[in-house]
């Protein structure tokens, strides 16, 4: 049997027949791993236990700090030399099924299509603290490439103990290992008929990004026809034998409680579970049409809290702040702003706004022998998993989270509401429950990016560097709040505030709101010491990374040539985080007619060290500037009386094709250095480089985002 055929009992659930006993087994041991994959290599090592998750990082691996642990797999090789590798990072959409199977085919070697990604399943994968901060490339690659490595000298060694020859005489390549002689044999050959295990130890050499064979191309998604033609099934799509459909009754206001509930007439619908369980009321019904009608039939009654509306939104930030994170400093903010020859003051406010994923929430969830098995879309498998077992006070043995590829997540899927609603009512159904969240339950209910209010005092010498800056931060997060600047006497500080909505984490998490204030205020500056937008920042500028980027993206674009009229503006802005550096610029038309802005071309500069598939990379440079336009132009949550206003797509404006600008990426493809992650730095200059552009044509400076209603305010 294949390795294939053994898991598809695991990864599709509409296999499963409830009566055929047990569908999962927790806590795989090694003795179980090679039950259920057959004979061959796999390379093992220590991973923590997840009932010690929330204290655990990915660093711990990659830092081989060892804590009380089981033996967990990262790959096997089988005898038929297909190449299983297990992480459990999460496919939302940014192909890291593709670029991590290119690291390990790189390391190994071996055929990129014997390579097949088991991901983001808590029973056949190590733990891992969740897809997110753009952590993927820079720790999980690592693991792979050693466990690649690890798997490479083991199978020199047996090729080794065969021919009677020296290791040192054998080189491994295309999934075979070759020696004098002419002598060849495949990986699969050599495990045929054994189980042996190999675990990672000390650093095994691996290899350097200029000797990359297979990284650093090109390579086509993984699995792009399934995608493209529907089949590829989302949390959404599977399904159960005998499987309900679940809805959750939702209070009519945001933070209201439940004073009283009647679900007498639900629970005499035929096949309706109604159940309620302290504020949680919901229904399992054979279909959606009867699940609605179950959830219209409960009569409940809420408590209104006091809430304020989106208009106050921003003196209650600032008049709730409390504690800080501690200012960072350096230098001296009294001897700067002595020294400066021009003094500038600008505070910028930044809107809530929501993730709109494709896919929204959904999970379906089983109970069987006391254990509970769940697929859903998540950021953070494991993080599901502490999740249900808090909530049903279950070890984690047994608790099995399965997350298929997601229909994107930009932060906003690290926790797991639909996978609790599912397990709950699947619970009290004694049968499987599916729960889809409706896009107005995306909405309201599930948290946004959040909002914040920026303050910025700089001050700026004779010679055009910048003598003193002095930033805070309210509420919106201290991530890109420190500036890459040269500024010898700067203070960054990020103050904690009550937030009337339910926020978190959103793609480069406060880094977008921080660049937009900043990169604005540099405008603000240069223009104060009369110097050009460009040549003031690279006269503040020592990094060669960010000077790097910055030339080559006003080189692509033209920025010498390019002269602002009351009609088109030019604008640009940089930026830095997750050890990777972007430059975006931007031209805009403004038509006061329409009172609308549209961006007509972007050029984006883009250093994440060696690039691993430069289309894809592309890709998503290309994802983020279109998502940060939204950002920049339009998105914002509106709410009043306990409600948000405009919690539909027909009320909350995305970026659609006629919002989309002609893009151009720039590549550095910096050598000598690990790769950095992609998923979230390109996202924040596209906002300050749009408001620096309407400044170069209107001359006026906008301080908000989104822009577009101040501009025509």
């Amino acid at each position: 049997m294949t390795d294939d055929k053994r898991l598809e009992t695991i990864l599709e659930p509409e296999r499963y027949e409830l009566s055929a006993g047990p569908l999962y087994c927790f806590e795989l041991d090694r003795r179980e791993f090679f039950q259920l994959m057959g004979c061959g290599l796999a390379v093992f090592c220590l991973t923590p236990r997840a009932e010690g998750a929330e204290t655990i990082d990915e660093r711990s691996f990659a830092a081989g700090q060892r804590q009380p642990a089981q033996i967990a797999a990262w790959l096997h090789i089988g005898e038929d030399g297909v190449i299983s590798v297990y992480t459990g990072k999460a496919e939302i959409g940014q192909n890291i099924r593709t670029s991590l199977a290119q690291a390990l085919a790189d390391e190994l070697p071996a055929p990129f299509d014997s390579i097949r990604m088991v991901m983001a399943d808590t029973r056949l994968t190590p733990y891992d603290a969740g897809t997110f901060g753009s952590q993927t490339t820079p720790r999980m690659s690592p693991i792979l490439r050693k466990a690649g490595a690890a798997a490479r000298e083991a199978l020199i060694q047996l090729a080794a103990e065969r021919w009677g020859t020296g290791a040192k005489d054998l080189k491994a390549e295309d999934g075979k290992i070759t020696g004098p002689g002419s002598k060849s044999i495949s990986y699969g050959e050599l495990t045929k008929g054994k189980q042996l295990m190999e675990s990672i130890a000390g650093d095994p050499e691996m290899k350097q990004s200029s000797d990359w064979a297979v990284s650093g191309r090109s390579i086509p998604k993984v699995g792009a026809c399934e995608f493209v033609t529907g089949e590829h099934r989302y949390a959404s799509d599977h399904a159960l034998p005998g499987m309900l459909i679940g809805k959750v009754l939702r209070p009519a206001f945001l933070g209201a409680s439940l004073k009283s509930a009647d679900l007498s007439a639900a629970q005499a619908m035929e096949g309706v579970t109604a159940v309620q369980d302290g504020d949680f009321i919901g229904v399992a019904a054979p279909d959606l049409p009867t699940a609605e009608a179950a959830l219209l039939a409960i009569k409940a009654e809420w408590t209104r809290p006091d809430s304020i509306s989106s208009k106050e939104l921003y003196s209650h930030l600032v008049s709730t702040a409390g504690r800080s994170d501690g200012a960072k400093e350096s230098g001296s903010l009294e001897t700067g702003f002595s020294a400066a020859a021009h003094t500038l003051e600008a505070e910028y406010t930044i809107a809530y706004i929501a993730h709109t994923p494709l896919e929204p929430r959904a999970a379906l969830a089983v109970w069987q022998d006391g254990g509970l098995m769940v697929w859903t879309g998540s950021q953070r498998p494991f993080g599901v998993q502490e999740e249900l077992q808090r909530a049903f006070r279950l070890p984690p043995e047994k608790v099995h989270v399965i997350v298929p590829d997601t229909g994107s997540g930009y932060g906003g899927k690290h926790t797991g509401e639909a996978a609790v609603e599912a397990a709950r009512l699947a619970k009290a159904a004694g049968a499987p429950v599916k729960v889809i969240w409706t896009r107005t339950e995306e909405f309201s209910w599930a948290y946004v990016r959040p909002a914040g209010v920026i303050r910025i005092k700089g001050g700026v010498a004779e010679d055009g560097s910048v003598a003193a800056w002095e930033a805070h931060n309210y509420n919106s997060g201290s991530s890109g709040l420190r500036p890459m600047y040269e500024f010898p006497n700067q203070s960054n500080v990020f103050h904690r505030c009550d937030s009337p909505l339910r926020q978190g984490s959103y793609r480069g998490l406060a880094a977008t709101a921080n660049h937009f204030a900043r990169e604005s205020f540099i405008d603000e500056l240069a223009h104060a010491a009369g110097m050009d937008p460009l040549a003031f920042r690279l006269k503040n500028m020592r990094d060669e990374r960010f000077i790097g980027v910055l030339t080559a993206a006003a080189e692509r674009f033209g920025w010498k040539e390019s002269k602002s009229t009351p009609e088109r503006g030019f604008g640009l802005a940089a930026g830095f985080e997750k050890n990777s550096y972007v430059a975006t610029c931007a031209e805009i038309e403004i038509d006061k007619n329409k009172k609308r802005v549209r961006v007509v071309r972007v050029v984006e500069a883009f250093d994440c060290g060696p690039v691993i598939n430069p289309d894809h990379l592309n890709n998503q440079i290309e994802g983020m500037i279109l998502m940060g336009i939204g950002g920049a132009l339009f998105e914002s949550i509106e709410f009043a009386n306990g409600n948000l206003t405009n919690g539909r797509l027909s009320q909350y404006p995305v970026p659609r094709f006629k919002d989309a600008p002609a893009i151009e990426t720039v590549l550095m493809n910096t050598q000598g250095i690990y790769p950095a992650g992609a998923g979230e730095t390109p996202i924040v200059g596209i906002a300050p480089a749009i408001a620096n552009a309407i400044f170069s044509s209107t001359g006026k400076r906008i301080r908000s985002m989104p822009i577009q209603p101040e501009l025509f305010a």
